[in-house]
C-alpha cells in the first residue's frame, strides 16, 4: 500500500464498501482500502470514516479496534472526511448513551426534540430522520465546487449536531442543525454522500482533489 492511499476506516461500525465503491467511482486512478490497520490508517494520504449505528457502539468499537489514536492522528495531519457518525464522534459529546467523543470539535450531539419534530405544513416529523433532503453552504470551501447551493443529500439519523462554531453546512428538519462542519483539514458531513447520487459523487471527488 502506497502514500497516496485513501484509507476508509474498518471499525466495523459503518457503510464502508458503499462508501469504498463510491470512492473507486469517482477516482479509479487510485488505491482506496477499507482497514482495520492503524499503521495503514497512518501511512494513507487521506483518510475516511464512515459510521452507523449508535454512538456508543461505534466509541466502543473503535477503541476495541485500536484505531482512536490512528484517527486522531489523522484528523490533525491529513485530509480527512467523516461521514454520518463519523462526523459525530469527532464532538466532545453525545446525548445518546451519554456517550464521550474524540473531543476534535466542542460542542454535543443531541437526539431530535419531540416537541420541535414538526414541518413546515404542520405534519409530524419522524425521527430518524430518513431520506432526502436539503442541504445549505453556509460557508464557502473546496468541497462544495461544482455543487448547487441548496442541494439534496440523504440522511438517515436521529441524532444531530446543533453547534454553529465549526458550521459549514445547515438543513433544517424541525429545526436547523449542522449538516457539515469544516475546520483545516478535517470536513465532515450528517448525510451519505455515498448515496447522494450526483451531488454526493462530486462531494467525494472534491475530497479527493483537496489540498488543505
Amino acid at each position: 500500500m502506497g502514500d497516496a492511499t485513501i484509507a476508509v476506516v474498518d471499525y466495523g461500525m459503518g457503510n464502508l464498501r458503499s462508501v469504498a465503491k463510491a470512492l473507486e467511482h469517482v477516482a479509479p486512478e487510485r488505491e482506496v482500502v477499507v482497514t482495520a490497520d492503524a499503521e495503514a490508517v497512518m501511512r494513507a494520504e487521506r483518510v475516511v470514516v464512515p459510521g452507523q449505528g449508535a454512538m456508543p457502539d461505534c466509541m466502543a468499537a473503535l477503541d476495541s479496534c485500536g484505531l482512536r489514536e490512528a484517527v486522531l492522528a489523522a484528523a490533525r495531519e491529513k485530509p480527512f472526511l467523516g461521514i454520518c457518525i463519523g462526523q459525530q464522534m469527532l464532538f466532545e459529546h453525545s446525548e445518546e448513551g451519554d456517550t464521550a467523543g474524540l473531543g476534535i470539535f466542542p460542542g454535543t450531539v443531541r437526539r431530535f426534540p419531540a416537541a420541535r419534530m414538526v414541518g413546515a405544513d404542520g405534519a409530524r416529523l419522524k425521527v430518524p430522520h430518513m431520506g432526502w433532503n436539503m442541504v445549505r453552504q453556509t460557508v464557502a470551501h473546496p468541497l462544495w465546487r461544482d455543487i448547487p447551493d441548496p442541494a439534496r443529500f440523504y440522511f438517515v439519523h436521529s441524532y444531530f449536531v446543533g453547534t454553529d462554531a465549526c458550521m459549514a453546512g445547515s438543513t433544517d428538519y424541525g429545526l436547523p442543525f449542522t449538516s457539515a462542519c469544516a475546520r483545516d483539514n478535517i470536513f465532515a458531513v450528517q448525510f451519505h454522500p455515498e448515496k447522494s447520487a450526483r451531488a454526493g459523487l462530486a462531494l467525494l471527488a472534491n475530497f479527493i482533489a483537496w489540498r488543505p
